[in-house]
């Protein structure tokens, strides 16, 4: 069983007992692919390591399975770890590194040999059984770091940022050689990233956290569609999501309307329910819409008649297939516009925008909460 409980786990350090995660409670699913992301310091690295004996719990309680494994030594928690350096062994070629746990556990030769000839045959590093880690590229490397973990067939594998030293090419390659694996394996993986395509892109969950706190734990399109606080949606998202500051006014026909000292949008008849029972009518809040969801074609401008915006296209970034705009709309605010690249819009120049009110997220401007939660 590889899944993974973890029950109010906490680790402080120093004197001042200062937090590097905090209260953290989480149930990893037996075959799941998992996914921590958040900036650097976060905790996401000290959680992984606590999952995998080389950190302390200061309180709380870890399983594994269904076994209680605070106290047990990292060689008896049935887990792979794969570094960030790769940590392989200089001295001895891709064939020993692959083998050295095996011989620890003392396999029979052959039996030894038969499992890294399997695994070097499915990670395509058969030709460099020979090599020393220094005579192989980094993505070679990467492939022989995966093998020595998984010819141990664990029941958990445990990854900390483990593409972050490839070229992003060969980053994109690798993530999708590891979702691959992934689906042939079947087995847990618990992987941590700062970089959150990475996330978007691998994990069935995604777990944002900051602080050493959670913030939000759930699939990569709920966390995009739905982000629980500001944090997460700002995090989540390239180009990041746009957030305005406004009043909630009364309106016509009972909808409510967002009001800017220079714009004023109309709020879906589901949202100002909802802000209606938060109560947020002639409050400030903090309305995020995303680069897609603001339009610049003509249909769309007739479609959303009560959500036009004014703003001055300042710069314009090919991407592509894709163009981002950043449009000055006032109030000190540059909007960001994700539109096709025939766009054949120049800066300076005034452009009308009409903002899909029905995708908008309301976010309370106090506690940065989602006002739809």
């Amino acid at each position: 069983m590889g899944r993974i409980l973890l029950n109010h786990v906490e680790k402080r350090y120093g004197k001042d007992k200062l937090y590097a995660v905090k209260d953290f409670n989480l149930e990893i699913r037996d075959g799941e692919f998992l996914v921590m992301v958040g900036p650097s310091g976060c905790g996401k690295s000290t959680t992984l390591r606590m999952i995998a004996g080389l950190e302390e719990i200061t309180s709380g309680e870890l399983y594994i399975g269904d076994t209680l494994v605070n106290d047990l030594p990292p060689k008896d928690r049935d887990i792979a770890m794969v570094f960030q350096n790769y940590a392989l062994y200089p001295n001895m070629s891709v064939y020993e590194n692959i083998a050295f746990g095996l011989r620890l556990r003392k396999m029979p030769k052959h039996e030894i040999d038969l499992a890294v000839k399997k695994t070097a045959r499915k990670l395509e590093i058969e030709p460099y059984l020979d090599r020393k880690p220094r005579q192989l590229s980094g993505g070679q490397r990467q492939r022989v770091a995966l093998g020595r973990a998984i010819v141990r067939n664990p029941q958990v594998f445990l990854m900390d940022e483990p593409l972050s030293n490839l070229d992003a090419k060969l980053r994109v390659q690798m993530r999708t050689e590891i979702i691959s694996l992934h689906k042939q394996l079947g087995v847990t993986m618990v992987y941590v990233t700062h970089d959150q395509v990475e996330a978007m892109t691998m994990g069935h969950r995604i777990v944002v956290m900051k602080d050493g706190i959670i913030q939000q734990a759930d699939t990569p399109k709920e966390i995009y569609n739905n982000p629980r606080n500001m944090f997460v949606a700002g995090f989540i998202g390239t180009p990041p999501i746009n957030f305005i500051e406004g009043k909630v006014l009364e309106g016509e026909n009972g909808l409510l309307e967002f009001h800017t000292n220079r714009h004023c949008l109309r709020i879906p008849a589901e949202a100002s329910k909802r802000l209606k029972e938060k109560k947020q009518v002639n409050r400030t809040v903090v309305l995020g819409i995303r680069c897609e969801n603001i339009h610049l074609e003509s249909n769309k401008l007739e479609a959303f008649p009560h959500s036009k915006v004014k703003g001055v296209q300042k710069i314009s970034e090919l991407m592509g297939a894709d163009m981002h705009l950043y449009v000055d709309i006032g109030m000190a605010k540059m909007l960001i516009v994700r539109t096709d690249s025939g766009h054949a819009g120049v800066d300076n120049e005034t452009l009308t925008m009409a903002f899909d009110m029905n995708k908008a997220i309301f976010f309370d401007r106090d506690t940065t909460e989602n006002l739809a939660y």
